[in-house]
Parts: C-alpha cells; structure tokens; sequence
C-alpha cells in the first residue's frame, strides 16, 4: 500500500489523497471529513478507517478530502465526482444540506452519509446512523456506579441530534442506575426533556474542552463525558493532570485508549460507534450491486453501537457492576430495557 497527494484540477485546497494497493482503474471509495480532520481521534477518523478497511479486503482506492470549514463541503464533493468516484462518504451531520445537493444534482452516483438521516429519503443516498442512546445508557449507568460524589457531567460540541443521543442515553443510564439501586446520582450539562445544556459551539477546541471539564469539576463531578470530537481530548488532559481518583473521563466515537493513548488511563468506557463498519458495508454494497437509498442503523443488537473496554478500569470496576451492566445490555437487546427514560 502507498500514500501520495494528488494534485486537483479544481483548486480544492485541501490535500487530496489517494492509498491503493491496485491500478487506478479500481473500485474508488471517497470520503469527505468533517471540519475535524481525518485525524481527529473520533468519527472521522473511524469512518476512514471503514474506507482502509475495504481498501485491504476488497483491493478498493480509497480517497479523501479534509474539510477546513463549511464552505469546503460542495466543493470537496464536486472534486469527488470530478475525480470519478464510485461510492461518496460524507462525514457528519452537518454535511447534509451539501451531501443532499450533490445527491440530487448528480443522481447517477452514489452516496452515503454518517450521521444523517433524511426524511424522506433520497435514492442515492444511503444514510447511517447509530442507536448511541443505548450504548450512552450503559455508560451511564456505569459512571453512577463507579461516581463518588454522586455528581457526573456531560457536554455536547454544538446541540445537534447525532450529539444529544449520546447525551439522551447518559443521562438515562443514569436515572435508571438511581431507579434501581435507589441512588439519587445528578447529571450536570444536559436536560433532555427541555433539550439545554452545555455545548462548546465547536469541535475544535482542546482549551474548551479543558474549561468545560474544569467547570464541571469545580461542580462536583467526578465522571465526564465529553461529546465534542477532538474538543473532548482537552478534557481527557485535564483528567490527567488531577489524576482518576479525582476525574474519570467517557469517550465516544472510538475506544479513546487507542486514539487517545497517551491520556488511556483516565478512559473509564467509551461508547463506541462502529462507523467503521457500517462504512465498510456500504462500499461493499457499491461494490455488488446491492446499494440503495435508505437507511443503515447501528444498534447494540448488531453490533453497530456498543462501550468499550474497560482497561486500566477493569480491576477496579467492582464485578457487580460489570454484571449489571451486562445484564442491562441483554435488556436492551431484549427490549426489556427502555433507554428513553
């Protein structure tokens, strides 16, 4: 496998870059990222992941285009079809005005999107989404086992639906966790019944991720979850910095101890998004013939959503815990489990 840049016609400024292991002539799978970058230890980088996963398993080109701002998002699609690609992944929610444009001005090609799902659907573009809420519940659950001063936190990078399921689900988890062990755990940052809360405005800033994790802190909280892409990497370096006995940190997107090493011991869980998969699946759809607009939905059920690891936490999280946790995932699978509240 190789990686070089490719020049474009089009004056994208963006670096374009093509990794094949076959002939130029080969199946294409393109991506467009999200203005977090392609390496933003979150969903972007996950879903490229999907895109190198095919490209060793199938012999596909995979191709990407790293958005700088939102005004990236049609001209990195257009290079896309100007480059003649066979399958287009976008990356995020706030992609979709854009990736819908492109989808029905140019009705011959194929899309996908990761995080949206359009209402009514469009034909060439299949949407994927992921049941977060469920996993977020586990994980909620699990910080109010494992909280001591029986106040946790959460806060969103900008107040968007792919961000607040996780939210939804945590703070559930929670009140579930006080339901059945009779604990009286609050949750700061997120009321999902009047939908306000904490959100930085962006998913950018390591700074802000550090105030809102001190903020919080400052509050009581001993477990945060930071749902704000590489924001939530300022956190986990505050976590650090205080130790874990005084702040433990929930990822999202990706088990955070792999793309967050250095900070890995401060990763209570991570509630886990397998964008990688489900990105995989479309470029094999593409590929076969099967593809169609629609919808594509990570669940707990099939393994499309799910927590972490525990890690560096596994000898501490007390084996009652572990397996309540377990059981509540079983219900969740059963439908014995309601994870809206």
């Amino acid at each position: 496998m190789f990686l070089k840049k490719i020049a474009l016609t089009s004056g994208v400024a963006a670096a374009f870059m093509l990794a094949s292991a076959s002939a130029a002539t080969a199946f294409t799978a393109c991506q467009v990222t999200d203005v977090g970058g392609i390496d933003d230890s979150g969903f972007n980088e996950t879903a490229w992941k999907g895109v190198q996963d095919a490209m060793k398993d199938f012999g596909v080109e995979g191709r990407y285009l790293e958005s700088q701002s939102e005004t990236d998002y049609e001209p990195n699609l257009n290079a896309l079809l100007d480059a003649k690609c066979d399958v287009i992944i976008s990356v995020g929610f706030l992609m979709a005005d854009a990736t819908a444009n492109s989808a029905k001005a140019n009705p011959g090609s194929k899309f996908s999107i990761v995080d949206m799902a359009y209402d009514p659907t469009i034909p060439n573009v299949l949407g994927q989404v992921y049941a977060t809420n469920e996993a977020a519940f586990m994980a909620g659950y699990l910080s109010a086992g494992m909280s001591k001063t029986g106040v946790v936190g959460t806060f969103g990078g900008i107040n968007i639906p792919p961000v607040t399921a996780f939210m939804d689900g945590f703070y559930y988890g929670v009140a579930y966790h006080n339901s059945q062990k009779g604990t009286d755990v609050k949750v700061l940052g997120w009321n999902p019944d009047s939908k306000d809360g904490l959100f930085t405005g962006n998913f950018e800033s390591l700074d802000d991720g550090r105030a809102y994790a001190q903020n919080l802190y400052d509050e009581g909280a001993d477990v945060v979850m930071p749902v704000a892409g590489p924001v939530g990497l300022g956190s986990s370096a505050l976590a650090m910095e205080l130790g874990t006995d005084a702040l433990k940190i929930v990822g999202v997107d990706a088990d955070m101890t792999q793309t967050d090493s250095g900070n890995a011991e401060v990763y209570l869980t991570s509630v886990v998004k397998r964008m990688d998969s489900t990105v995989k699946e479309v470029i094999k759809r593409a590929m076969d013939g099967s593809f169609e607009g629609g919808l594509m939905v990570g669940t707990v059920a099939n393994g499309g959503v799910g927590i972490a690891p525990y890690h560096s936490f596994d000898s501490v999280i007390p084996a009652g815990l572990k397996a309540e946790v377990e059981e509540i995932k079983a219900g969740i699978i059963a439908g014995t489990v309601n994870v809206g509240g």
